[in-house]
């Protein structure tokens, strides 16, 4: 199985939303703490607030942040939302006709069994399984460190 970038970049948003917790984030403050594309997170963004994960906010002071909460948010569930092919064989697919040996095939049994094993396993995790390491997380991806400098900026301006 082959997750594409788009679903692993929007995991890496939730987690980065889900360390944030309503504090408000933008697309361009997440592409670069992760160091991917901006062009990217734009289109995954669009979708996880389509689907209801984000809740996206306009305008002046506006952004982004988790619209459920961690523990409400199937890891199942979005890979499933976000990929849009998940055959992992052709006769997998509807459209691509019959293949010679289906009648007989143990290979196609075999796979989806592997499938639905490797689905059974995503859906048994949260964001907020994802998020266990939270402090961790929130180091490397410099989010303390971040708040603390905007800190120091608001209080040198008072």
């Amino acid at each position: 199985m082959h997750l594409t970038t788009y679903t692993d970049y929007s995991l890496r948003v939730l987690m980065y939303e889900g360390i944030k917790g309503a504090e408000i984030s933008t697309i361009s403050e997440i592409a670069e703490r992760y160091g991917i594309s901006r062009n990217h997170l734009m289109k995954v963004v669009q979708k996880l607030g389509q689907l209801g994960y984000l809740e996206t906010l306009r305008g002046k002071g506006g952004g982004i942040r988790l619209a459920l909460r961690p523990d409400q948010i199937n890891i199942g569930e979005v890979v499933l939302n976000m990929e849009d092919e998940l055959a992992l064989v052709q006769c997998f697919k509807d459209d691509e006709g019959v293949c010679r040996i289906e009648p007989a095939c143990v290979l196609r049994h075999a796979l989806e069994e592997a499938q639905a094993a490797f689905f059974g396993v995503l859906n048994r995790h949260t964001l907020a399984t994802l998020l266990a390491p939270k402090r961790r997380l929130s180091s490397l991806l410099l989010i303390n460190a971040a708040e603390q400098a905007r800190l120091v900026v608001k209080r040198s301006r008072a």
